[in-house]
């Protein structure tokens, strides 16, 4: 493989950057995060890493959901309480539906 190849070849993988995160543990924290490490077959670095990223993502995920509960139930009590005149599209929709009831009972 020639020089030119291989340069191009590294420059298809992308590079990130990788940051350092260091925590102080006390022995009892080092033992059960070792043993639950150890139950799924990972490092400590990988078993602490994956479940802090499941942890934020599931922090997030609670949080975002929680703001828009808010925003949709003010929107909701806004509309119940302030209810829009109706627009052709539903008013034509109403008398459709009353014409559809009054042949429905005529036939009956």
């Amino acid at each position: 493989m020639s020089t030119l190849t291989k340069s191009k070849s590294k420059q298809k993988v992308a590079k990130s950057k990788a940051y350092r995160f260091d925590a102080r543990l006390n022995e009892e924290q080092k033992l059960l995060i070792q043993r639950a490490a150890d139950l799924e077959g990972r490092s400590m670095t990988d078993f602490v890493l994956h479940s802090a990223e499941a942890a934020a993502e599931r922090t997030i995920e609670e949080r975002a959901m929680l703001i828009l509960s808010v925003r949709e139930t003010q929107a909701f009590v806004d509309a119940i309480l302030n209810p829009a005149e109706p627009g052709p599209v539903l008013r034509a929709a109403a008398r459709r539906y009353k014409a559809t009831l009054k042949t429905a009972s005529v036939g009956r």
